[in-house]
């Protein structure tokens, strides 16, 4: 059958593929040590997608997944997509009672399992109706997934195509404050995202990509999503750990061109005893964001060779809308770019204000990759939108010719003497402290100011780092009024599954400090 419709914004990938190049490796496995060409992917996809016929699946149903990285996950958001049912990638580090919210709220008719997940799942069990739940191992190894497709027919079945407007996905927000919300994603959200990046990403035919990111986030996602939609190689990666992935890179038979990560993994590499071997020279782009980028991070990725193209995006806008461009480096070094084809973006000052040149606002969002709201919350769908255009929350200004600088989240923003405090700005000169990991800055209450800084900071081992120290290096870098007034000094800063500082936990342990 005709695999493409009258709407160019429904595309079956992976059939495209398996006809323009059925031989050419589609995806590297690592932890299964499998690999796929595009035909073999193919027969996959359609097999599953039988299975789940069989299984009762109809257009509009849900089908989830809660595991670590694996190709399966490409069989089942492909096999959705053909069904015009609905994939829900769940994160599998959230608690049995966390989980029971999500998968309450998305109410899956299938929901597929990695083995390693097995007590958290029986947990949820308990208090949540799943008709079918179905094991994998990740590997290919003998398990109920495996047997799924190897007794489904690899008979392509007639159905009616999506079109852009289709429920593709729901991904769950990273819930840093309150129950995540459901985002939904349209079929044109996807090609969309996959679109968006790939000029700024320097993929062609010969690229590979190392994916890295959990693909529970839009960051891992959209990168593989840019990937199959322009047919070259993904290594997928179980998990991230620092050794493996610079091994990866190191590996010239692998080829590794292209990666991206949060700026925690990027400090993780950075520390571990294998970095300063490594040979970069293969790399061509590498992205990072999700949070504020220190300049310092960026300027010692420099002296390595790899030049960290700052990305901004939300799991509302399908990942990545905006990319700093390679010839803007370093002269914009810290810059996230100007807004990538798919997606508009402005800085308000208001409701009904737009911010001039320079000035700091609230950044809003429009295009083919923001998403129509939330699943089951019209209420919260119509607080995030204005006009059609999508309330970011972040904090950003830009430059005459249409760069955007992410500043701060609004809600991480603080008011000293009544001027605003961009805690970003300030984590950024505090980390230039030889023995400064990783910092964190919250407002907290004062007698005579209203709010003054507290930073939060986790020290490199074995070393100390005291409250005048931090003030010498404000001094000079920074306006009195945003010098921290105290120093805790912690293990640890606490993250959410996708890298992102949870704030909010800081401010419950020390808001009274």
């Amino acid at each position: 059958m005709n695999t493409l419709s009258a709407d160019p914004f429904y595309i079956d990938w992976i059939n495209t593929q398996k006809s323009l190049q059925p031989e050419s490796i589609a995806f590297i496995d690592l932890y299964g040590s499998r690999q796929f060409n595009w035909q073999q992917l193919d027969a996959r996809v359609t097999r599953l997608a039988n299975g789940l016929i069989q299984l009762g699946v109809r257009s509009g149903d849900r089908v989830g997944y809660i595991g670590l990285n694996t190709t399966d996950i490409i069989d089942m958001l492909y096999a959705c997509m053909r069904l015009r049912a609905i994939y829900v990638p769940l994160n599998f580090r959230l608690t049995a009672q966390e989980l029971r919210y999500i998968i309450g709220d998305a109410a899956p008719t299938v929901l597929f399992f990695d083995t390693d997940f097995s007590p958290v799942v029986e947990a949820v069990a308990e208090k949540v109706t799943i008709p079918h739940i179905i094991a994998t191992l990740g590997n290919g190894h003998d398990s109920a997934y495996e047997s799924l497709l190897h007794h489904s027919p690899e008979t392509r079945i007639a159905h009616t195509p999506a079109n852009g407007d289709t429920h593709a996905m729901i991904m769950y927000s990273s819930g840093t404050t309150g129950h995540p919300k459901g985002v939904i994603y349209t079929h044109r959200m996807l090609v969309a995202s996959a679109l968006n990046i790939q000029q700024s990403s320097l993929l062609t035919a010969d690229s590979t990509l190392l994916n890295v990111m959990p693909m529970f986030h839009i960051g891992g996602l959209q990168f593989v999503l840019m990937s199959i939609y322009s047919g070259t190689t993904t290594i997928m990666m179980r998990a991230f750990e620092p050794g493996a992935v610079l091994s990866c890179i190191n590996d010239a038979n692998l080829g590794v061109t292209n990666l991206g990560g949060v700026p925690a993994m990027w400090a993780a590499m950075s520390a571990h005893p294998s970095c300063a071997t490594t040979d970069f020279s293969r790399v061509r782009t590498a992205g990072t964001g999700a949070e504020s980028v220190p300049r310092p991070m960026l300027e010692e990725w420099m002296t390595r060779g790899i030049t960290l193209q700052e990305v901004y995006g939300m799991t509302e806008t399908a990942g990545v809308v905006c990319m700093a461009q390679i010839h803007d480096l370093p002269q914009y070094l810290g810059w996230a770019g100007k807004a990538l084809p798919y997606c508009k973006f402005k800085v308000m000052v208001s409701d009904t204000q737009e911010a001039t040149t320079g000035e700091v606002g609230e950044i809003w969002m429009h295009g083919a990759m923001v998403t129509p709201g939330y699943w089951q919350r019209p209420e919260a769908t119509e607080e995030a939108f204005c006009e059609g255009w999508l309330k970011s929350g972040d904090i950003g200004r830009m430059d005459a010719d249409g760069r955007l600088s992410i500043e701060d989240r609004s809600k991480d923003m603080y008011i000293s003497g009544g001027e605003n405090v961009y805690p970003a700005e300030v984590e950024s000169v505090l980390l230039r402290h030889p023995a400064i990991a990783e910092v964190a800055v919250i407002g907290i209450a004062h007698d005579r100011w209203g709010e003054t800084g507290c930073a939060i900071v986790a020290t490199h081992p074995g070393q100390m780092v005291s409250h005048s120290e931090l003030t010498a290096l404000c001094e000079g870098n920074l306006a009195k009024y945003k010098w921290p007034t105290t120093l805790q000094l912690i293990d640890a800063l606490p993250r959410n599954s996708t890298g992102k500082v949870q704030k909010f936990l800081l401010r419950q342990q020390f808001g009274s400090a």
